[in-house]
């Protein structure tokens, strides 16, 4: 008789203890068709189906190790680890000495990642059999894994950040063949990268790990702050509010995205002297001396890179713009008064901007000249 049967026979029981035991009888040949039709299910391949019998079965029969091992091993053929660990957990304790089962678990904690409960199980399998050849296997792996992360992350805190990638990268290598282990360490790469202020690194590798995971918060948030360090101000702006909508509580994105929109709006606002780096009391021939120096240093025609020759394009407009403010009297007076004279929309009547140039326009010029910019062009070899 199936052990699911919870009754007792007497020999002369009463009409109620008979009718149970008929409703017990019945319900037991109800248990055998679903176990058989389980089984059936389970070896043709059609696991689905094979959950739902289990499901009904195991609504009666709950302590049944067996039943939920097979359940755990259909949850695993469906892709459900985490469903299969629940089933696991329970057979582990309603059979003893069940080391598959602590196996299977560690294993499953292994392949999600989560190295620290990986190893907690497959410990809980050697106790009981210290031998158990595939648990001491996995378990050198898992520790393996486990020290090199708990290293990374002690490196981390103590602000050894490049020190902390490379043993990242030892991770990625230990692990090449689970994915969960790439992401999460490229991740905390990110992380490095952004805050040992190696910007360029860290927009790459966070990107990287937004190609995987789009909505990764931490990612998020330090290739913003890669991007608050390039002055990529509305790339800023859009991840921390990416960031915000996926986690609306976490200060340290409020107060970077408060910070990033604050940094936009200075930056739209030009400041001449620090564009020169001269004192806002600096004489005239002050202004033209580090304006000659910095005109030398930026011009465009130094730089073969196309990156880096936008990058002095801009800089040198800048350059030339705050030396036409700052050595026109008239315009330095307007700046001073906290309007910017190239600025078309602090102009009252607005309209165009007759200030306003591309790199075109500043192109053919003298730097060493103390007069208008259009004169001849000039080469610096």
């Amino acid at each position: 008789m199936p052990t699911y049967i919870c009754f007792l026979l007497k020999s002369n029981p009463s009409e109620n203890e008979e009718k149970e035991a008929q409703s017990q009888l019945i319900k037991s040949d109800e248990m055998q068709r679903l176990r058989s039709q389980a089984l059936d299910a389970f070896q043709s391949g059609d696991y689905i189906a094979a959950i739902a019998f289990l499901d009904k079965i195991l609504e009666v029969c709950v302590w049944d190790a067996e039943l939920r091992e097979l359940r755990a091993e259909c949850f695993i053929k469906e892709g459900e680890p985490r469903k299969a660990i629940s089933d696991l957990k329970a057979a582990s304790k309603l059979k003893n000495d069940n080391t598959e089962a602590f196996y299977k678990i560690s294993t499953l904690y292994y392949q999600l990642g989560d190295h620290e409960l990986s190893l907690s199980e497959v410990r809980e399998c050697l106790k009981l059999d210290q031998d158990h050849k595939r648990c001491f296997a996995h378990y050198k792996q898992v520790k393996k894994l486990n020290k090199l992360i708990e290293s990374a992350e002690e490196l981390i805190r103590d602000g050894r950040y490049t020190d902390a990638t490379s043993k990242f990268e030892s991770v990625m290598k230990t692990e090449p063949s689970i994915a969960e282990y790439t992401v999460r360490s490229k991740e905390r790469i990110c992380h490095c990268f952004s805050k040992d202020e190696k910007p360029v690194e860290a927009i790459r590798v966070c990107s990287e790990v937004l190609q995987m995971e789009p909505d990764n918060v931490n990612a998020l948030k330090d290739r913003a702050e890669a991007y608050l360090i390039e002055e990529m101000y509305d790339e800023a702006i859009q991840d921390y509010e990416t960031a915000q909508e996926h986690n609306e509580n976490d200060q340290q994105i409020r107060e970077g995205l408060e910070k990033a929109q604050r940094l936009l709006k200075q930056s739209q606002k030009r400041d001449y002297y620090k564009i020169l780096g001269v004192k806002r009391n600096a004489k005239k021939q002050e202004i033209i001396k580090a304006y000659r120096k910095l005109a030398l240093q930026w011009h465009p025609d130094n730089f073969q890179n196309e990156e880096e020759k936008k990058k002095a394009e801009k800089k040198f407009i800048d350059i030339a713009a705050a030396k036409e403010v700052l050595s026109d009297p008239e315009m330095r007076k307007k700046f001073d008064d906290g309007e910017d004279p190239l600025d078309a929309e602090s102009q009252q009547g607005g309209g165009g901007n007759p200030f306003h140039r591309s790199w075109n326009s500043w192109q053919g010029f003298n730097p060493f000249s103390s007069g208008g910019p259009f004169r001849f062009k000039f080469h610096f070899n």
